[in-house]
């Protein structure tokens, strides 16, 4: 069996993934050290405040940052080490997502895009490899390319990440500049920490993008045999 040469094209995505990675525990074990004065479930409940965003509740969650938001049942969790921690990284995490809380009240529309296109995601990253193979044994062209064009929704979603996640980053720190409760050295912290976690997801977004160039190069194979 010849050796499958694609599995080049993702090396520099894993690498650039393996970095972000240990950039995000770094500098979240750096800030975590670090004293803001008020803890992660306040910087979340001063964000919906200081946006005008009411209804939300903040629990309590288990495992280490699990952290999310719920637009479901309209909750902020946060984990053990985020929730009653008064640590710069807390904070940081907990004005974020109070940021994912404040795009739903406000209607942000590419949040409203990513919900919207989650189940073809979902169906796309199951489906994509089956119909590949498929299509690759039969010879088959048309069902090479749909399971291409069914894993192009994962790059979808993975983009339309990208916009929510810097803009949930940049309503916290806004927010938490105005409140005026964290030092100039504190909310620079709160940023490095955010700006860290974000670089997970261009991340994703780049592993997603050679993948998909991966799969259209084995695709292409049904052309030529």
């Amino acid at each position: 069996m010849p050796l499958d040469l694609t599995y080049l094209i993702l090396i520099p995505a894993i690498l650039f993934s393996l970095w972000a990675q240990a950039r995000v525990k770094t500098t979240y074990a750096r800030y975590s050290k670090a004293f803001a004065g008020l803890t992660g479930q306040e910087a979340a409940r001063m964000v919906l405040e200081m946006n005008g965003v009411t209804g939300v509740t903040i629990e309590q969650v288990a495992g280490e940052l699990t952290d999310h938001f719920d637009p479901r049942t309209n909750v902020i969790r946060l984990s053990r080490g985020v929730y009653d921690v008064t640590s710069v990284a807390a904070v940081g995490v907990a004005a974020h997502e109070a940021g994912h809380a404040v795009q739903y009240a406000v209607g942000y529309g590419p949040i409203k895009l990513r919900a919207a296109i989650i189940p073809v995601t979902q169906i796309g990253s199951y489906l994509s490899w089956p119909l590949l193979l498929i299509g690759l044994l039969m010879g088959n062209e048309t069902l090479a390319f749909a399971g291409v064009l069914l894993f192009a929704g994962v790059v979808l979603f993975q983009l339309v990440t990208l916009p929510v996640e810097f803009n949930a980053s940049n309503r916290a720190l806004e927010a938490l500049d105005a409140s005026g409760y964290l030092q100039e050295e504190q909310l620079d912290g709160a940023g490095k920490v955010l700006r860290a976690a974000a670089m997970t997801y261009v991340a994703a977004l780049a592993q997603a993008l050679a993948q998909l160039f991966r799969l259209l190069m084995i695709a292409n194979r049904t052309r030529k045999d």
